[in-house]
């Protein structure tokens, strides 16, 4: 009986084994894909065939070299980076001023705006595809990447309204009213008072936006159609159906492909998820 007690007794920290078990469960899940693509990465296509899970045991790093010129990547990924670039800088300016707006200037039919964004968010891009298609061949903007940047920036824009308005409604108006009386226009608080206190939410919102610039095949499979204006999805579609019976080849591009996003969102993945949570409790 006493032992039984001292098992069980208050306040005794309950064992972690378990949490740990699915920590490494999932971190297995997530890791695996990528860490057998890396090793697939670096062997010939019949050492593959022979052994497609396991660590190469003939290491070819010609794989890398090849795959960067026959897929084109030193052009595709600079389109890339462009349109990450442009797409995150226009979604954090006009949604940060557009959030500024509905959580401390509260112009008329605000809330209004709110709902329409809310239930624009949840309408599927398939559903106007193609008008949009036609107004862009109109207007001249098909095989543009601004006629893409254009699209970006307007499918991420409520997201990123909806979650810098929650972290500027939590800040403190005392700190703008100070602002004010010392004579400052309200562009001047925006940028020198709200931007750097709502910097976790500007930074979460420019990450979630460039990671889904970047890995976006779709809409760009439809409005680019010249190869030199590709994006790095677009192209490495057509260098997978060019060398699709070459697989350490095409496992060489995919790890080029995704390596820039890994390493952003490994660096910045603390200030993602604070700046997620901060949201959330804010909302």
């Amino acid at each position: 009986m006493n032992k039984i007690s001292r098992i069980f007794k208050p306040g005794r920290e309950p064992s972690q084994a378990i949490n740990h078990i699915v920590i490494i469960l999932m971190l297995i899940f997530a890791l695996g894909p990528v860490v057998i693509l890396g090793f697939n990465s670096l062997k010939s296509t019949a050492e593959l065939g022979l052994n497609p899970l396991g660590p190469p045991k003939n290491i070819l790093w010609e794989n890398y070299p090849k795959a960067w010129v026959e897929g084109n990547f030193a052009t595709t990924m600079r389109n890339s980076g462009f349109l990450v670039i442009v797409t995150v800088s226009s979604v954090l300016f006009l949604a940060g001023m557009a959030a500024y707006s509905l959580a401390r200037l509260k112009p008329p039919g605000s809330n209004a705006f709110m709902v329409f964004m809310l239930v624009g968010t949840t309408i599927p891009v398939w559903m106007y595809i193609v008008p949009l298609f036609i107004l862009w061949r109109t207007l001249g903007l098909i095989d543009s990447l601004f006629g893409l940047i254009i699209i970006y920036t307007a499918g991420n824009s409520p997201f990123a309204i909806f979650l810098l308005r929650t972290f500027m409604v939590g800040i403190p108006r005392d700190l703008e009213d100070a602002a004010r009386i010392d004579g400052a226009t309200e562009w001047q608080v925006f940028r020198n008072v709200i931007v750097p206190l709502a910097w976790p939410g500007f930074l979460t919102v420019g990450l979630v936006v460039a990671l889904g610039t970047w890995g976006e095949y779709q809409l760009a499979m439809i409005f680019v159609h010249k190869p030199d204006l590709f994006p790095v999805t677009t192209s490495y579609f057509s260098f997978v159906s060019q060398y699709s019976r070459d697989w350490g080849l095409t496992s060489a591009g995919a790890i080029m492909m995704i390596a820039p996003v890994l390493i952003i969102f490994l660096a910045l993945q603390r200030q993602f998820i604070d700046g997620l949570t901060q949201g959330g409790v804010k909302l």
